[in-house]
Parts: structure tokens; C-alpha cells; sequence
């Protein structure tokens, strides 16, 4: 096994979560997801974080949980789609673990991520594609890319599991 620590990485509704649950399953590995453990740490969802107290202190707290997620082993990390864009963050990603974008077409996330405020960066669908547009050159410095568009969860995970196991 190339690695004994797994980060996805990849804009919001790319299937970050899912394919971490299921990676960690077939791997017998933990699981954890960036933005549940800050919605746990601060007793309020993202929406209400970023409403309430804004994206910096947001961004304090994302960089706190994952400092945190460093002495574990044998675990694949759900990364927030902001996570792997902040240079300190992506260089304790790519040092610590397996960094895999899980990539996918605008078009497509726009489909599966609603603009009903949920996801405060997507409520703007103008903002939500510069975001994207602006994001994606961090997510190319993954270790792997995937192309998330053409494939089932079961599929992603095979598609790791040969990777690592290469």
C-alpha cells in the first residue's frame, strides 16, 4: 500500500463524503469528514458558520480540524471543497497523505448542488463558476485525479484501491 492515509479533494458536490465512506469501508479504515467535524466543534452548520461569523473564521476552524487529523493513520479524510485551495493546507495534505480529486464538469455540479443557501459559496450561480473555475488549479496539484463524472462510488473506490495498491 503506497500510503496508510487517504484526502479527497474536489469542489463542493463532487462526492467527497460518499466516496470516503465507502473507501474507508473497503479499506477497514476510519473516516472523517472536515466539514462534520467543524459543524460538531462549533455546535452550528456550515450555512450558519459562514453567516454568523464569516468564511475567514470559517477557514480558521477548517485549518484547525485538519491540523488535528495529522497523527491519525489509517484513515480517509472528506475534505471541504475550500480546503485543498489554501497553500499551507494542500502542502500538509500532500506531505501527510494521498491527495485524489475527484473531478467533476461544472455542469454537472450544478445539478446536484442546490442555490437555496445551503452551501453559502453556491447561492450565486455567477460566483459559484469563478469559484469553481479559481479552484481548480489547486485541485490539479492532487497526487490523483479522478474523473468523477463517468463513474459510481464502487467505481471511484476500485479506482483508488488499484492506485494504492500499484
Amino acid at each position: 500500500m503506497k500510503t496508510d492515509k487517504v484526502y479527497l479533494v474536489g469542489f463542493m458536490g463532487a462526492g467527497k463524503t460518499s466516496v470516503a465512506r465507502a473507501l474507508a469501508h473497503r479499506l477497514g479504515w476510519q473516516m472523517a469528514d472536515i466539514d462534520e467535524m467543524i459543524e460538531r466543534r462549533e455546535h452550528q452548520r456550515v450555512a450558519e458558520i459562514f453567516a454568523k461569523k464569516g468564511e475567514s473564521y470559517f477557514r480558521a476552524a477548517e485549518r484547525a480540524v485538519l491540523m488535528d487529523q495529522l497523527a491519525s493513520r489509517h484513515i480517509v479524510v472528506a475534505t471541504g471543497g475550500g480546503t485543498f485551495v489554501d497553500p499551507q493546507n494542500r502542502t500538509v495534505i500532500n506531505q501527510d497523505g494521498t491527495s485524489v480529486w475527484l473531478d467533476v464538469p461544472f455542469d454537472r455540479l450544478v445539478a446536484r448542488v442546490p442555490a437555496d443557501g445551503r452551501r453559502p459559496l453556491a447561492a450565486d450561480r455567477a460566483e459559484f463558476e469563478r469559484l469553481y473555475l479559481l479552484r481548480r488549479a489547486a485541485y490539479e496539484q492532487a497526487q490523483l485525479r479522478l474523473d468523477a463524472s463517468r463513474s459510481t462510488i464502487p467505481g471511484l473506490v476500485e479506482q483508488v484501491l488499484h492506485w494504492l495498491e500499484k
